[in-house]
């Protein structure tokens, strides 16, 4: 534990208070905490410190120290941390990443800066350790993809920071998405001195977040890759030259910084998009990218090595959970079977806010964290643990609720009917169908050819609204549907639909036809849906029943305003349904899909009482 210092006046923190360096997005989940560490101490940096593993490779990392002497930065020769006599023993946070640890605090709206502000924890009595995994931005070894290797490298890496004479032996992890990765894979494999973690915004299983039921996530992995591949390469004389220097201290000028309030997840992808045009090796990097996206469509051995869904079951460690609800195409789906995992540990907490929650350089929720590592690593009171596990708000409502469980208990699984009307309601009408033309790019039509006479899209939509109607929990599109080919793709997309025909993309759900589950009769409506690692022949022109998770999600569909379901088999193109515009490669078989008015969409409804 550190031990309480008085205030220096050299002392140079982020933060909400005045002087600090103010820190961008939402701090807390609506609470106030108490007995919260203050900013005591200077900065020590240490660039470039080798980190040993269990194989002999050497990692790189970047560490921070608390201090009660002046601020000092300085490089590692000899991979080590230099002694510093104004030094303090301390709790160490650790940040594992394959995006390079040197511009963590760069203060660029780029989606790789997610480490958390060392500025914020270090002058609170933090150690903070940024660690880049092998075969990135100077790590030896060849980078593995979240697989069994890196896993190992995490656990090393705590165990790693336990042994230094700065640290006080407890290791807590921080840093969200490939951050928070990194922390359910020191806790899967029971790193002895991690204490307590915080992986915001995470993955457990890395196939969820590249394949969505079978439906290729292109437009991400393809960019991602790239980009990763593109930045390894850099060397770290650029990071730590002269122009990147000019960019920090732009970028982190008060006003500038403001900002980046603004920077959400959409904006953050797109600059990350925009390195894939950067030249990057094709070993591992390209390799990697054909073996995801081409060679392991289904959840195979090769993504198994990149899951730590089967050992959340063993982690008895505090976590805490949560996610943004408008990251449906990438870490809420996530979040949801971590906490179903973790269902045995009462040390778990989830926090769901509004939408654009989370901003980059990603500095948001560090109030909340302080109150947690504090409460973990330092035995305070702050008051983090108190009251119902879980909390959230409903976007369209501006206060925060608590729950005991997911779904929360008082609300009602309402089945709505895709009528052959086009109306989204509880009662089906008279029975029928309708139908949509899914025409692949690669079929040559006639020069000639007119317009098809089906759409390329079928939606669905809710009576406006006479009052408000608020949904929370898991949602579900049970699909009665024939196709005339041997395989398709069914997307689906909620909006809310304002009365200005203005609408907002709320959540999806994917499923690719021959990866469905084929256990619908003996399973409940609204259970959990297996995903199905074999592809199971379609019968073509037969009513086959597909059962369509779609990612939980929580809205207030406002008075005058419509719910509408909007249902496709492509993405890619200007006004395709997407979330965030995460765009599917096609499917290569052009297909007329028909549903019928028995198919239900599944909607938890919270009772008009409790709204």
């Amino acid at each position: 534990m550190t031990t309480a210092r008085g205030p220096l006046s050299h002392v140079a923190s982020a933060g909400t208070g005045p002087g600090e360096r103010q820190l961008n997005g939402l701090q807390t989940s609506g609470r106030t905490y108490h007995d919260l560490s203050a900013p005591r101490y200077a900065i020590s940096r240490t660039n470039s410190v080798t980190i040993p593993v269990r194989d002999g490779t050497r990692l790189r990392a970047d560490v921070f120290l608390p201090s009660d002497g002046e601020p000092t930065t300085t490089s590692s020769s000899a991979g080590e941390v230099h002694d510093d006599p104004d030094g303090i023993v301390a709790p160490a946070l650790f940040s594992f990443t394959a995006y390079p640890r040197q511009v963590q605090d760069l203060g660029a709206p780029l989606g790789f800066i997610e480490a958390g502000a060392s500025d914020f924890f270090v002058p609170r009595g933090y150690a903070h350790v940024i660690v880049n995994a092998r075969g990135t931005a100077g790590s030896e070894g060849t980078f593995g993809l979240y697989d069994g290797q890196e896993h190992e490298d995490v656990h090393d890496v705590v165990e790693w920071m336990a042994d230094q004479p700065w640290c006080d032996g407890s290791v807590g992890g921080i840093g969200i998405s490939y951050f928070a990765m990194a922390q359910l894979a020191a806790a899967a494999l029971k790193a002895p001195h991690l204490k307590a973690i915080f992986p915001y915004a995470t993955l457990d299983d890395l196939y969820d977040a590249v394949w969505h039921r079978g439906v290729l996530s292109s437009g991400f992995f393809a960019s991602w890759m790239s980009a990763v591949g593109a930045m390894a390469a850099v060397p770290d004389e650029f990071w730590r030259g002269h122009r990147v220097g000019f960019a920090r201290r732009l970028l982190n000028t008060p006003h500038v910084h403001r900002q980046m309030a603004h920077v959400t997840g959409d904006t953050a992808a797109k600059v990350l998009g925009s390195l894939n045009h950067t030249h990057y090796a094709e070993e591992p990097f390209g390799r990697l990218w054909q073996e995801g996206a081409i060679e392991h469509p289904t959840h195979d051995a090769w993504w198994d090595a990149r899951s730590v869904r089967p050992a959340l079951a063993d982690i008895d460690i505090p976590v805490y959970l949560g996610c943004e609800w408008d990251n449906a195409p990438m870490h809420l789906p996530s979040t949801f079977p971590v906490w179903r995992a973790l269902a045995h540990n009462p040390h778990v907490r989830m926090t769901l806010p509004a939408e654009d929650a989370l901003a980059w350089p990603w500095e948001s929720m560090h109030i909340e964290a302080l109150a947690w590592f504090d409460h973990w690593l330092q035995g305070r009171e702050t008051g983090i643990m108190d009251g119902p596990p879980i909390r959230y708000v409903i976007p369209g409502t501006d206060r925060w609720r608590t729950a005991q469980q997911w779904p929360p208990e008082q609300t009602t699984l309402v089945p709505f009917a895709l009528r052959a009307d086009g109306v989204l309601s509880p009662d089906e009408g008279d029975a029928g169908s309708r139908s949509y033309l899914y025409i692949a790019a690669e079929v040559g039509r006639p020069r000639n050819a007119n317009p098809p006479v089906l759409p390329d899209r079928l939606s669905w939509q809710t009576e406006a609204a006479d009052e408000p109607m608020d949904i929370v929990g898991d949602i579900e599109l049970d699909l009665d549907a024939e196709i005339s080919a041997l395989d398709t793709a069914w997307i689906a997309v909620l909006y809310d639909l304002a009365p200005d025909a203005t609408a907002t993309p709320i959540t999806a759900g994917w499923l690719r036809a021959t990866l469905r589950t084929v256990d619908e009769i003996a399973s409940r409506p609204g259970s959990p849906v297996i995903p199905c690692r074999e592809p199971v022949a379609v019968p073509v022109g037969r009513v086959v029943r597909y059962r369509i998770p779609i990612v939980p999600n929580a809205r207030r569909i406002e008075p005058g305003h419509r719910l509408q379901l909007v249902l496709a088999s492509h993405d890619d193109g200007p006004d395709g349904p997407t979330v965030l515009g995460f765009v599917h490669s096609p499917i290569a078989e052009s297909s007329r899909n028909t549903v019928h008015s028995s198919s239900r969409l599944l909607l938890p409804i919270l009772p008009a009482d409790q709204a």
